[in-house]
């Protein structure tokens, strides 16, 4: 069983930048994809960005050039580096894991969550 917390939420001005991060507990986090998702008020949980096992990362068009996800294996923990803020950023970030994930961008396929972070960008 993997159990997943964020950190790094918080309330920032247009432009700036939050780190989030994502720690693992339980299981073979280095075996897993994991993924970043949002959910903002009133919208669907959407993919902001994914990293697999190997290293590989996808990012959601909105958020291509701002947002960097990387992953410490030794630290179990993986992070979004989010600069440029916009307002529309403003929702619930998750961060997710899977073993079998064969599409990343789909939630369906990521198996443990953790409990969100609240990030909020005032213009």
């Amino acid at each position: 069983q993997v159990q997943l917390v964020e950190s790094g939420g918080g309330l920032v001005q247009a432009g700036g930048s939050l780190r989030l991060s994502c720690a693992a507990s339980g299981g073979i986090f280095s075996s897993n994809a994991m993924g970043w998702f949002r959910q903002a008020p009133g919208k669907q949980r959407e993919v902001v960005a994914t990293i697999t096992s190997g290293g590989s990362t996808n990012y959601a068009d909105s958020v291509k050039g701002r947002f960097t996800i990387s992953r410490d294996n030794a630290k179990n923990t993986v992070y979004l580096q989010m600069n440029s803020l916009k307002p529309e950023d403003t929702a619930v970030y998750y961060c997710a894991a899977g073993k079998n994930v064969r599409f990343v961008g789909r939630g369906s396929e990521y198996d443990y969550w953790g409990q969100g972070t609240q990030v909020t960008v005032s213009s």
